[in-house]
């Protein structure tokens, strides 16, 4: 199969584009969604520098599937997947279209990987409480691509990078979760401590930056070989594999930024990244 005429074939409606951005956000707790704070204000900044999309392909950490499925309705419903919180959170809805097309070219591009096209998932929060701030208005299609839970970061890796061909076609692919995720130590008391890390935190955010400023990605892909401190900030993939997604698609000459760079109550991170 030849990938480009066969996706050129399959959809007219995604024009050639220039090469759009890949992003990786921390999304943090789903309060987000609502609050106003510094990474709010992040993703906000963000946006300002983002072209116009045709649609966006989320990864999430929230679907996190044996398989990999991709959602394929015309309207995706807002999930409210998390409990304890106000009911204001309950309450907001993103309306943002899917986008059946971009789910067929997106099971195309990963063959031979078995994509199931799913009718039944939506937006969960990993998604729509970030991509709330980059379009307000929820004009822009979005579809989300699970995570299998039964495969290495090797394979997610070099699953991601089949995907590259849609930045061309003005698809903004966004990963989200959070490098440093260990809900199990968070700080309740100092949450809204400024950048504030246990040393392990700390030390993992550190190593871990490195190596993406470096382009050094092939630690972090092994991350369950790697130090103390990187199994503290992971104790399960869920949060970190998005990252990985991201990575994949980054092109030899292309920068990697990284914004919204703090540490928060202690064992969470809310680094993001830019590829373009």
């Amino acid at each position: 199969m030849n990938t480009l005429n066969d996706l050129h074939k399959i959809s007219s409606s995604f024009s050639n584009t220039e090469k759009m951005p890949v992003l990786f956000l921390g999304h943090g707790s789903p309060m987000n969604a609502i609050e106003e704070n510094e990474f709010v204000a992040g993703f906000r900044n963000l946006a300002k520098t983002l072209p116009e999309p045709n649609a966006i392909l989320c990864i999430s950490a929230h679907w996190f599937t044996n398989g990999t499925k991709v959602t394929a309705m015309e309207m995706p419903r807002t999930i409210h997947d998390f409990g304890g919180f106000p009911q204001a959170l309950f309450d907001v809805q993103y309306p943002a279209k899917g986008s059946p097309e971009l789910a067929v070219e997106t099971t195309k591009l990963l063959l031979p990987t078995e994509v199931e096209l799913d009718e039944h998932w939506g937006l969960d929060h990993g998604a729509w409480s970030v991509i709330k701030h980059l379009y307000t208005d929820a004009h822009v299609p979005v579809i989300q691509l699970s995570i299998d839970y039964t495969k290495p970061g090797k394979y997610h890796f070099e699953l991601a990078q089949k995907l590259s061909v849609l930045r061309t076609k003005g698809v903004l692919i966004i990963g989200s979760g959070n490098i440093v995720h260990n809900l199990r130590l968070v700080d309740f008391q100092n949450f809204h401590r400024d950048d504030y890390g246990y040393d392990w935190a700390i030390e993992a955010r550190a190593t871990i930056n490195d190596y993406l400023l470096d382009g050094d990605f092939q630690p972090l892909i092994d991350f369950e070989k790697q130090s103390k401190a990187f199994q503290l900030a992971i104790p399960t993939p869920d949060h970190y594999l998005p990252l990985i997604y991201t990575l994949a698609l980054k092109g030899k000459t292309e920068e990697l930024s990284l914004f919204n760079d703090k540490l928060l109550a202690g064992s969470l991170s809310m680094t993001s990244v830019k590829i373009l």
